[in-house]
């Protein structure tokens, strides 16, 4: 009889405790805490704060720790696709990842529902057209800092400063990017 005598009395906390525990209130405190307490601080979606020396941000309801390698978790290739929540473990996914966002058998379907709609050939136009006008701009961006580059001198691999007499022809260098960008424009798909 005595073996099963308690050695040990409960506290009105441990029993505050276990009845917490019972009903699923594990977070629930059991006695008041007396001394520091922490002010209480409500952030919302995409708001950025330091705290401790870190840099933290709100993410889809997550609180996240910005770091250096955010730039590249951002390019890297997740381990799961995106639309299909599949593993991304196959030669070719992260190549398609990376064009396209999404893995090959993903790619894969798009394309054949495209093509058994009639929108395919549109698709390929569209999208042929999209890369022509961005290698216009390109162009021009790169045309129009070459024109309006300034001749007054140059620095050379050894330091010296060359002055060089003359420049760019403006006239004859816009007549060529005209001509350039009209040939291009031509390489559109109608």
């Amino acid at each position: 009889m005595k073996d099963n005598v308690l050695k040990k009395e409960f506290n009105k906390k441990d029993v505050k405790r276990l009845r917490n525990l019972v009903k699923g209130k594990s977070g629930e405190r059991t006695g008041q805490g007396v001394g520091y307490t922490k002010k209480d601080e409500f952030h919302k979606e995409g708001d950025t704060w330091e705290e401790n020396g870190r840099t933290w941000t709100i993410r889809d309801g997550i609180k996240e720790n910005i770091t250096k390698l955010d730039k590249f978790k951002k390019a890297a290739v997740p381990l799961f696709c995106p639309s299909c929540n599949r593993v991304m473990n196959r030669q070719l996914d992260p190549h398609y990842y990376k064009a396209y966002g999404k893995c090959i058998d993903c790619r894969a379907k798009f394309e054949t529902e495209m093509k058994l709609e009639g929108k395919w050939g549109k698709y390929l136009k569209n999208t042929s057209n999209k890369e022509i006008d961005n290698m216009i701009e390109e162009y021009k961006a790169f045309m129009d800092n070459a024109i309006n580059a300034s001749s007054d001198g140059f620095v050379t691999e050894s330091g010296e400063v060359e002055k060089w007499v003359g420049g760019v022809n403006k006239e004859r260098a816009e007549k060529a990017m005209e001509e350039t960008v009209k040939y291009l424009e031509s390489l559109k798909k109608e």
